[in-house]
C-alpha cells in the first residue's frame, strides 16, 4: 500500500489529485486528506473510496505549526508509513504594493505562514518516514514563484520562497533516495484567486488574470502526479512559463511587459 498526504485537498488541485491517485491505485492506496473544511474533505474522500482507496481527513488551518505536526502524527498512527507528501495547499492574492495599507499589510505575514510555512511545517515532520519509504515530496508552487507577477507582490513572494527552500532540500536530501519536485503550475480553472486575499486582506470575489486559456485542473493534476512518478526535478506547465523562464535570463525586461499583459485591464497599475 502507498500513503499519500495531500494539503489542500479539498477543492481545486489537491483534490483532483486525490481522485486520480485513488483511480489508479485503488485499493493499494491510503489518502490523508487536509484542508480547512471538513465536509469539502468527507466529499473528496467518499470519491476515493469509491474508487477502493482507503481514506483519513483531517481538518485544520496549514498555518498552525501544531496542526501540521499533527497531520502528520495522524497519518503515522494510521498507515504506519508515509510514501509522499503534496504540499498543495495555498491562498491566492492579488493587490498593487501602494494599495495596501499599513494596517493591512499584516495579511502578507499571514500568506507566508500558510503558503511556505505549513509546506516547512509538513515536511519537518514527515522527513523520517519519507526517508525510510525513500518516497517523495512535491511542492506545488506557480509560475509566479518563478517570474515576479505585478500585482501579486505578496503571491510571488511566497512562491519564490517555496522555490528556494525545496531546491536547497532537494540537494540536501540527494543521497537519502528522496525525490523532490516542484510543481509550477500557471491559470488554472479553480476558484482560487477568487477567494484570494485583496488589498485588504479580504476574498477578492473576482481573479485579476485573464483566464481566456486557463488549464483544466484534470490536466494540472495529471503533470504534477507524473512528475512526482518520474522523480523529475520541476514540472514547468505551459510554454509561455518556459518561454518565460529563459527570456527572463537575456530579456527580463520583455518578461515584465508579458506579466503586465496577463492582467485584466481594471487591475493593471496606472
Amino acid at each position: 500500500m502507498k500513503v499519500f498526504v495531500i494539503t489542500g485537498a479539498s477543492d481545486g488541485i489537491g483534490a483532483e489529485i486525490a481522485r486520480q491517485l485513488a483511480a489508479k491505485h485503488g485499493a493499494q492506496a491510503a489518502l490523508v486528506l487536509a484542508a480547512r473544511s471538513d465536509p469539502k474533505l468527507r466529499a473528496v474522500a467518499k470519491d476515493c473510496e469509491s474508487q477502493g482507496a482507503q481514506t483519513l481527513t483531517v481538518a485544520l488551518d496549514i498555518a498552525s505549526e501544531t496542526r501540521c505536526r499533527s497531520l502528520i502524527e495522524q497519518a503515522l498512527d494510521r498507515f504506519h508509513r508515509i510514501d509522499a507528501l503534496i504540499n498543495n495547499a495555498g491562498i491566492s492574492a492579488q493587490a498593487l504594493f501602494s494599495d495596501v495599507t499599513a494596517e493591512d499589510l499584516h495579511w502578507y505575514e499571514d500568506l507566508m505562514k500558510v503558503n511556505l510555512w505549513g509546506s516547512v511545517w509538513c515536511t519537518h515532520a514527515a522527513l523520517p518516514a519519507l526517508k525510510e519509504s525513500r518516497g517523495h515530496i512535491v511542492a506545488v508552487s506557480s509560475l509566479a514563484g518563478l517570474v515576479g507577477v505585478p500585482g501579486r507582490t505578496a503571491y510571488s513572494a511566497t512562491k519564490f520562497a517555496m522555490t528556494g527552500f525545496f531546491e536547497a532540500l532537494r540537494a540536501e536530501l540527494k543521497s537519502t533516495g528522496i525525490s523532490v519536485t516542484t510543481a509550477y503550475p500557471g491559470v488554472v480553472a479553480t476558484a482560487i484567486r477568487h477567494r484570494g486575499y485583496n488589498a485588504q486582506g479580504q476574498p477578492a470575489g473576482s481573479s485579476g488574470l485573464k483566464e481566456d486559456d486557463a488549464m483544466p485542473v484534470e490536466e494540472c493534476a495529471r503533470l504534477i502526479i507524473d512528475g512526482m512518478n518520474g522523480r523529475k526535478r520541476e514540472v514547468v506547465m505551459t510554454g509561455k512559463g518556459k518561454l518565460g523562464r529563459f527570456v527572463k535570463l537575456v530579456a527580463p525586461g520583455l518578461v515584465e511587459n508579458m506579466a503586465l499583459a496577463a492582467l485584466k485591464d481594471e487591475v493593471k497599475p496606472h
